[in-house]
């Protein structure tokens, strides 16, 4: 029984981890959602993504969550017409990110939630632990 509770902290854990380095990706992505470029036509921040891959652990035998990549987004730029901003092009366009902010709300929604699922679990098993040493005393 013991194993078993010791893999669900393990798979927790590694959720929590997972869902650490997502929370990182979505919040760099909304400070950087009006990052333009600094000389006429540059490109902006450019969006970034994380995937996911399951790693197996040999010491207990589970599927662990594991960040696989952290690449960028390859949908075009936005584009605004303001003459007077410095990254500006001759005919007064800005490449604004590629950043929505819907998305990386809804992104970062889903992330608290996952995380706090894994957080859960690693209470529950910790309760389960303490009954278990509890019922071992007596």
């Amino acid at each position: 029984m013991l194993d078993a509770l010791q893999a669900s902290l393990t798979v927790a854990s590694s959720g929590l981890e997972a869902q650490s380095s997502r929370m990182r990706v979505v919040s760099e992505n909304l400070a950087n959602a009006s990052s333009t470029g600094r000389t006429a036509g540059a490109d902006p921040y450019q969006r970034k993504t994380i995937t996911f891959d399951a790693a197996m652990d040999r010491a207990s035998g589970t599927q662990l969550a594991k960040v696989k990549e952290i690449g960028v987004d390859t949908t075009p730029y936005r584009v605004e017409y303001d003459p007077g901003h410095p990254a500006a092009d001759k005919a007064g366009y800005v490449k604004m990110p590629n950043v929505n902010m819907m998305i990386e709300m809804a992104d970062m929604r889903e992330v608290n939630r996952s995380y706090e699922a894994n957080l859960q679990v690693v209470k529950q098993v910790r309760s389960m632990l303490g009954m278990t040493i509890d019922l071992l005393r007596s």
